[in-house]
């Protein structure tokens, strides 16, 4: 049988908090969409926008929450 919609929504949600963990234990960045914004946060938890600027070359700005 096949999870139903909220069930399915609990196992997306556990699976993406474990690969975060994984990943940050690993030392490597996590990238996401995040109110239409690009975002890269670092493994320390820290948040940086990315943004592009006309030539194309990546900047990031931190993020203060």
């Amino acid at each position: 049988m096949f999870p139903s919609g909220d069930d399915l929504k609990g196992i997306l949600e556990r699976a993406g908090q474990s690969a975060r963990t994984e990943a940050k234990k690993a030392g490597a960045s996590i990238y996401y969409m995040m109110g239409g914004k690009r975002i890269r946060e670092s493994a320390t938890g820290e948040k940086f926008e990315i943004i592009y600027d006309e030539n194309g070359n990546r900047k990031e700005i931190a993020l203060n929450e």
